[in-house]
């Protein structure tokens, strides 16, 4: 995913997102009906880790860049809008998931959920234009911007952006946040449960985190509009800091959950705020692998903290330690962001 998010921005900027998206969706789709035959573990890193990382590698760029392009005004909440989706599929895949393993069984559930992935990319792919005036039309709010003789963003190409130290803030506190969220998404039901919490109680803080993730993109990309993109990270790596807080101390279930409720909120605003950053900071003429480079150091973070903390649990036979540099890290996001013109 991170090694494909610059490769698919550069591609994105050249080719219609339509057909980026549509190849993505079939290395998604087709990786989840070869899981259903695998017998070994090398097939799994092949099935999932491969064709399924490539097609993830595809599934936010080209989607960002063209909302990015067809919105000026109201940028953020589009964008929050469309990202949100995430959101709604980590509530409603796992209980569906779980239906379908004791109904049909795993194999077979890999074989529905390939072939429901293959139509639910592929065609709607077919509708994505690249930007407005492929079909004769103005970005939205663009004339009402004009007439409100607001700046234009200046206009980057790659080579320049690399130059900035604008974009290497960007990149530094997204590799602190992935590190960060990741740790906790993939540690926090085992924490959660080596604290006496039930396995279904553990569970459902995943859930909680979907919703909020969701509630988080729309409401914090909303906001984005009204204060701009600086602010509104500062706003959320500010909260996702409290929450690290919290979850170092969190002993009962009424913790965790409130926990779930802050970090899902903020999370989403962050993971939701990239685009309209990028667009911001370099405007929209090479915005595809500029995006590329901050989801490829959102992916880095995303590798290294789940590893991180299992190690750490490990030698240490509990999370403190790994919550606390976790911790540490969105401190150091967030330094990244006040440091932001």
């Amino acid at each position: 995913y991170a090694a494909l998010s610059i490769v698919v921005g550069k591609l994105t900027d050249r080719f219609s997102p339509r057909l980026i998206v549509s190849i993505c969706g079939a290395a998604i789709g087709i990786g989840y009906i070869l899981m259903s035959q695998v017998n070994a573990i090398w097939q799994v890193y092949l099935a999932y880790g491969v064709l399924v990382g490539i097609g993830t590698g595809g599934s936010f760029v080209p989607p960002a860049t063209a909302i990015a392009r067809w919105f000026v005004k109201r940028r953020g909440l589009m964008t929050g809008i469309f990202a949100s989706g995430v959101g709604a599929g980590v509530i409603l895949m796992p209980p569906l998931a779980n239906w379908m393993i004791s109904t049909c069984g795993w194999r077979t559930s890999f074989i529905i959920l390939g072939i429901v992935t293959l139509v639910a990319t592929i065609v709607p792919a077919q509708f994505l234009r690249r930007d407005p005036t492929e079909m004769g039309l103005k970005p939205y709010g663009e004339d009402e911007i004009k007439r409100e003789n607001v700046v234009p963003v200046e206009e980057y190409s790659s080579g320049e952006a690399t130059h900035t130290k604008q974009l290497w803030l960007l990149v530094i506190s997204y590799v602190c946040f992935g590190f960060s969220q990741q740790a906790i998404m993939i540690h926090i039901v085992p924490h959660a449960t080596d604290l006496g919490i039930s396995a279904i109680m553990a569970a459902s803080i995943m859930s909680v985190i979907g919703g909020l993730h969701a509630a988080g993109k729309i409401g914090i990309g909303g906001i984005c509009d009204k204060i701009g993109s600086k602010s509104a990270l500062v706003i959320s790596f500010s909260i996702i800091v409290v929450s690290m807080f919290l979850l170092m101390f969190a002993k009962e279930a009424w913790m965790f959950y409130l926990f779930a409720i802050i970090f899902g909120f903020a999370y989403g605003g962050i993971a939701g705020l990239i685009s309209p950053t990028v667009a911001e900071l370099f405007g929209l003429r090479t915005l595809g692998p500029l995006l590329g480079i901050v989801t490829c150091a959102w992916g880095v973070g995303a590798t290294l903290g789940p590893i991180m903390a299992g190690h750490i649990f490990d030698t240490t036979q509990n999370y403190f330690q790994a919550f606390l540099v976790s911790t540490l890290l969105s401190i150091l996001g967030l330094v990244m962001i006040l440091l932001l013109k």
